[in-house]
């Protein structure tokens, strides 16, 4: 991973909001979220949280997928792997923490 793309995701990760995303979608790694659900559950206006996912999908930490009438949102596990390699010089290995429900 190049600098530029690290200081991407430290940018978009380096609001309060957007991180509180990015939490909560680990903690639901497997299955995603609808921005509605999200939206809801953080208690951040739907236009405002429109916004920080798309703050997040452009650093490629969060994926998007449309589902129906939904759009689905979920963590980039191979974009964190490569961050968290990036920062310490290890790969994280299949059952390290990012790999199972995020603990608070």
């Amino acid at each position: 991973m190049k600098n530029a793309k690290a200081i991407s995701a430290f940018h978009a990760l380096a609001q309060e909001s957007r991180l509180d995303v990015f939490r909560l979608l680990i903690e639901n790694s497997e299955e995603g979220l609808a921005a509605g659900q999200i939206s809801e559950i953080l208690d951040i206006p739907p236009t405002t949280m429109s916004f920080h996912l798309s703050q997040l999908r452009n650093s490629g930490l969060v994926n998007s997928e449309k589902k129906g009438r939904s759009v689905i949102y979920s963590i980039n596990m191979k974009k964190v792997k490569k961050l968290s390699k990036f920062m310490t010089g290890k790969d994280l290995e299949k059952n390290d923490s990012l790999d199972t429900k995020y603990s608070k």
